[in-house]
C-alpha cells in the first residue's frame, strides 16, 4: 500500500513544482514583457538631465506613465542600467515594456529636437529662444558672446560673434551644451560660406563678415526680398565711393531702441562706431542676425548707379531708389510729409 502512494506524492510534488515554476516564470515573463508605459497621449517624451541618477529617472518615468516602478528597478537592474544612465529626450510610445524601456534608454537612443531661430538681434536674444527647446540654459549659450578666450579661438569678438548664425531650423540631441550648440553653429556656418558663396564674396571684395554686417543693416532696412538686391547695390556704391553709408538702422542699434520709426537730426549725432553717418565703412559688426535672403542680396546684388534710396510716401514697405541728392530729397520730403500726416513724429 505505501509502495502505491509513494509515486502519487511524488506526482503531486511535481505538479506543485511545475506550478510554482510556472508562476514564477510567468511573473518574470510580466516583469519584462508586460505593458509598462500607459499613457493617454502617445506619444509622450521623457526628458532626462544631464547627471540624473537612477532613482531620478525612476521619478520621470512615473511622472511619465509609469505603471509599475518595481518591476522596471527589477529589469532595470539585471539589464545593468542603473550604472548607465544616459541624459536626453527620449519617446515613451504606449504599451511599451520594461525589457523596450530599458534598451531604449540604455543605448541612449533619443529624439531630436527641432529648433528655429530668425528675427534675431542680439547674442541674448538667440539664447533665449534657444534655451527654450533644449536642456542648456539662456546664460551658458549667452555667455559664450562675451567668453574672450572662447572667441579668440574661433577669430571672433563680442562685436562679430552674432555673424556665426545662419537663420534656419536645426535638429539637436535635447541634452546639447552652450559649447556644443555653438560648435554645431560655427560648423553650419562653415557650411553655409560655401566655395561659391566665398567667390562671390572675393568678387564684390569682400568678405564673409563684411558681407554680414552690410546684410545685417539691409535686413533691418526693409522686409522685401524682392529689393534687397537693389538695396545692397546702393550701399556698395556708397562704399566703393568712400561715403558714409547713413544708415538709419545703425542709429537705432547706437541709441539702442529700434522701436524708433522717425530719425531725428538728434540721432545722427549719437557717438558710437555703428553710427554710419558720423563714420565712413561698414560698422564694426551686424547689427542683427541677418537671413538668407539678406545674405544672398548682397552677394548676388543688382548693379546700378543708384546712391540713395528712402522708404516710398506710400508707406507699403517699398523705397524710391535715386542717383542724385536733389531727387532723393525730394523723395525725402514725400516721405516725411506722410509720416507728419500720420502724426508719427519719433
Amino acid at each position: 500500500m505505501a509502495q502505491i502512494k509513494r509515486p502519487r506524492i511524488w506526482c503531486m510534488v511535481a505538479v506543485i513544482i511545475l506550478c510554482v515554476l510556472i508562476a514564477a516564470g510567468y511573473r518574470i515573463y510580466e516583469r519584462i514583457y508586460a505593458a509598462n508605459i500607459l499613457i493617454s497621449d502617445d506619444p509622450q517624451f521623457l526628458m532626462i538631465p544631464t547627471s540624473a541618477s537612477f532613482d531620478k529617472v525612476c521619478t520621470l518615468l512615473l511622472e511619465a506613465g509609469l505603471q509599475n516602478e518595481a518591476s522596471f528597478r527589477w529589469t532595470a537592474h539585471r539589464m545593468n542600467y542603473p550604472d548607465r544612465v544616459k541624459a536626453g529626450r527620449y519617446r515613451l510610445p504606449n504599451g511599451m515594456n520594461n525589457i523596450e524601456l530599458v534598451r531604449m534608454l540604455r543605448s541612449g537612443r533619443q529624439i531630436p529636437v527641432k529648433v528655429t531661430f530668425n528675427n534675431i538681434r542680439t547674442g541674448a536674444q538667440l539664447a533665449g529662444k534657444v534655451a527654450v527647446v533644449i536642456e542648456t540654459d539662456s546664460a551658458g549659450i549667452a555667455a559664450l558672446f562675451s567668453d574672450d578666450v572662447f572667441l579668440n579661438k574661433h577669430h571672433l569678438t563680442p562685436e562679430t560673434a552674432i555673424s556665426v548664425f545662419i537663420p534656419n531650423t536645426y535638429e539637436f540631441q535635447w541634452n546639447t551644451s552652450a559649447k556644443q550648440f555653438w560648435e554645431r553653429m560655427l560648423k553650419e556656418h562653415t557650411r553655409f560660406w560655401n566655395e561659391e558663396r566665398r567667390r562671390k564674396a572675393d568678387a564684390i571684395e569682400m568678405t564673409p563678415l563684411q558681407v554680414s554686417i552690410l546684410a545685417s543693416i539691409i535686413e533691418e532696412e526693409t522686409q522685401m526680398n524682392d529689393e534687397k538686391p537693389m538695396m545692397a547695390s546702393v550701399y556698395i556704391n556708397r562704399l566703393q565711393r568712400a561715403m558714409p553709408l547713413q544708415a538709419d538702422p545703425t542709429l537705432k542699434f547706437a541709441a539702442g531702441d529700434f522701436s524708433i520709426r522717425r530719425i531725428l537730426d538728434k540721432h545722427k549725432e549719437i557717438q558710437s562706431p555703428y553710427n554710419t553717418y558720423l563714420h565712413t565703412g561698414l560698422p564694426p559688426g551686424p547689427i542683427c542676425m541677418p537671413s538668407v535672403a539678406s545674405l544672398d542680396a548682397v552677394l548676388n546684388y543688382k548693379k546700378s548707379d543708384y546712391l540713395y534710396f528712402c522708404a516710398k510716401e506710400d508707406l507699403t514697405g517699398y523705397h524710391n531708389f535715386s542717383k542724385t541728392l536733389a531727387q532723393h530729397n525730394r523723395n525725402a520730403e514725400a516721405y516725411q510729409k506722410a509720416l507728419n500726416k500720420l502724426r508719427i513724429y519719433n
